[in-house]
């Protein structure tokens, strides 16, 4: 019995032993695997028939002479000087108006008609003023003559000269203020007297904002139109400071609109000298040619072309976007053996296969079928990139990730 009972616990023994020795086994075997992925990350084979099928082709990084470029958002703008805001020196009641937003006007065109009976007093007092200029003149030569044969007193010729100039500066004053609501002090005389004055068009172009109605009683000064010329609009670009150093006017922009693939063009005009909060720089840039369906504050997208430069490039071909980012494929390996049994025959068989690696780039200016690329750290100039079946490479790995 006792012979028995130490049998079966050098059975149990051994059982535990063989476990052990298979789930330290089993875990060996599923770190080597994992292991073994984590090393095959980026990379993907292709056997020597799919080579042949996608038409691989080798080439290198070359150095090319590409055109620097600057990219750029920004919007269209106008210069001060185009963009004029209306409004009347004096308050009073608007009694006619027929702009509208985006209506044409010309430089001069009558575009409202503002009523208040200031006008009336100052029409009035200006042809009292300018009556008793003509006597205190006639005086003042009178006062002259006596003074020449010494009949008057210095006083009185000081008098009526002093009376003289203070009614010729009330005069000019007055005159003035009517230029200002624009009446013509020239054209007053007691019959038509008004207390109505034109307001007038200062450019021509296109009405932006109507803030009035009519019956509105609007003060001095307060805004009334905004007109904009388009005829001169520009591209303000938004620069980043790093790139402020490569700038200077003259220098060719090229620019779409927002929703458009329509190329138009423009030259660096100004360049800022202050940096925003932001670290950039805003460029005014002069359009090459008018367009009269361009708006002030439709967004663009810019390239300045800043010359010409020598670069790492690679043809177009050879970069493939995936996820946002930019890479190429290299050959990693010569071709390898990989043994397989066939089932049928019974025999080993072997197929070779082509192994690439995946570089994540960063690619700068497109032209001519060449991309400037900037390589990763430590990468070997002499690598075979592949310059022709790329997205075959790419699309084969996608593949194979999803499977997993």
């Amino acid at each position: 019995m006792k012979q028995k009972f130490l049998s079966s616990i050098v059975i149990l023994t051994a059982a535990i032993v063989l476990l052990s020795s298979c789930s330290s086994k089993k875990n060996t075997e599923t770190a080597s695997a994992e292991k073994t992925k984590t090393e095959e990350a980026g990379m993907v084979e292709l056997s020597e028939d799919q080579f042949k099928t996608v038409n691989i082709q080798y080439g290198a990084v070359e150095d090319k002479n590409l055109s620097s470029v600057i990219r750029a958002s920004g919007v269209l703008d106008v210069p001060p000087q185009q963009l004029i805001t209306v409004s009347s020196p004096y308050g009073g009641t608007l009694k006619s108006t027929e702009l509208l937003q985006g209506k044409p006007v010309t430089k001069g065109e009558v575009i409202a008609v503002l009523e208040n009976p200031e006008f009336i007093q100052l029409q009035q007092d200006y042809l009292d003023y300018k009556s008793q200029l003509v006597y205190l003149k006639e005086e003042l030569d009178r006062q002259q003559e006596l003074a020449k044969e010494d009949v008057n007193a210095k006083k009185i010729l000081q008098k009526a000269r002093s009376e003289h100039n203070s009614m010729m500066a009330r005069v000019q004053g007055l005159k003035s203020k009517l230029q200002l609501i624009n009446i013509n002090p020239d054209k007053i005389n007691p019959e038509n007297i008004s207390g109505r004055t034109n307001i007038y068009a200062p450019i021509s172009g296109y009405v932006t904002k109507v803030l009035v109605n009519i019956g509105k009683f609007v003060n001095s000064n307060q805004e009334l139109f905004e007109i904009v010329d388009t005829r001169h609009l520009h591209a303000e670009l938004t620069i980043f400071e790093k790139d402020v150093p490569k700038l200077k006017p003259g220098q060719k922009v090229r620019f779409v609109l927002n929703n458009e693939t329509k190329e138009r063009f423009a030259e660096v005009y100004l360049i800022g000298r202050e940096i925003s909060a932001e670290r950039t720089v805003r460029v005014h840039g002069h359009l090459l040619q008018e367009d009269k369906n361009l708006l002030p504050g439709m967004y663009l997208k810019a390239i300045v072309e800043t010359g010409v430069a020598t670069t790492t490039a690679l043809p177009d071909k050879a970069i493939v976007q995936s996820a946002g980012k930019s890479y190429i494929f290299i050959a990693a390996e010569e071709m390898k053996d990989e043994k397989k049994p066939d089932d049928a025959d019974k025999i080993t068989t072997v197929e070779k296969h082509i192994a690439f690696k995946r570089i994540e780039i960063i690619i700068g200016v497109a032209e001519n079928g060449y991309t400037e690329v900037i390589l990763p750290e430590g990468f070997d100039r002499n690598s075979k990139v592949v310059i022709n079946g790329a997205y075959d490479l790419l699309s084969k790995m996608n593949n194979v990730e999803e499977e997993e």
